[in-house]
């Protein structure tokens, strides 16, 4: 695990380095980077994957007491974060909140991304996303003290599978969320930037209807990979998301739920691989 220090405070980030076609990948809500260790895997042989922690209540270095955690303010972080390590030709990821931050990047023309992939993400009116996200975000209005003991009942595993904890995010991910539970339920700092980052998510509502407007002006090659049967992120934002997009190529995968890079990474890695991996032309005969 690196770390780098940004305006707003460290972050710990996965970089496997490499000589292939760059991808960073951005996770959600109470999640961190190991959200896309299988896919990462996968696609590292042939690709350079950097997955930050972003300080979304899974982070385990706490933020600056003054550092700006909304939205958009973490998406200025994700750009300090691309420029610090000077990542150039970037196809940027993001699945689940990862999947908002994207679309902020989209519509602020970020100039090192080439290419973006949504996957299963938040999207329109759809935020906070689904039973998860709503309860999430009423939590919020706790006092960081009040929000660590509300979340204490997350040790438990009948707790965490209910639809409005990972029960509907994640089919076969549980070890993973009782990992990223770790950080919020012991340590007050952490307590503290999620609370407020979650106060700050709960003003912007319409912020992704409005990203939504710009679409049409993305110019640049997008994936959208969507859990065909996602109950959190609906299908239907996926194809209406590759309908504005006018690069857009739509992929759809069954027997998964939102959180597709644990659900499916190996489905994942290869729709990633066949989008930044261009086909080469048919050879030429001459007559």
């Amino acid at each position: 695990m690196n770390r780098i220090a940004l305006s707003t405070g460290d972050i710990e980030y996965e970089d496997t380095g490499g000589n292939g076609p760059t991808v960073v990948f951005l996770h959600g809500w109470l999640m961190d980077s190991s959200l896309w260790d299988e896919t990462i895997a996968d696609l590292s042989a042939d690709h350079r994957c950097v997955a930050p922690t972003l300080p979304l209540g899974a982070h385990r270095l706490a933020m600056h007491a003054d550092a700006d955690l909304s939205l958009p303010g973490i998406a200025r972080l994700v750009t300090e974060f691309l420029e610090r390590l000077e990542l150039r030709d970037v196809t940027l990821v993001g699945n689940d909140t990862g999947g908002a931050f994207v679309q902020i990047l989209m519509r602020d023309g970020s100039p090192r991304v080439t290419r973006v992939v949504l996957a299963s993400c938040d999207a329109f009116d759809n935020f906070p996303p689904g039973l998860t996200g709503k309860t999430l975000a009423l939590t919020g209005k706790l006092s960081p003290r009040l929000f660590g003991l509300f979340m204490q009942q997350m040790r438990l595993k009948f707790v965490r599978r209910l639809p409005i904890a990972f029960g509907w995010l994640t089919k076969r991910g549980d070890a993973a969320t009782a990992r990223w539970m770790k950080p919020v339920l012991t340590r007050p700092a952490i307590r503290r930037d999620t609370v407020r980052m979650l106060r700050a998510a709960s003003a912007e509502k319409g912020l992704l209807l409005d990203a939504a407007d710009d679409l049409p002006r993305f110019d640049r090659p997008a994936l959208v990979v969507w859990a065909g049967a996602d109950r959190v992120m609906p299908p239907d934002h996926g194809r209406r998301l590759a309908e504005r997009l006018p690069q857009a190529h739509l992929v759809e995968i069954d027997d998964s739920h939102t959180l597709l890079p644990l659900d499916q990474p190996t489905k994942l890695a290869q729709s990633i691989r066949e989008f930044t991996t261009p086909t080469p032309p048919p050879p030429h005969h001459t007559p």
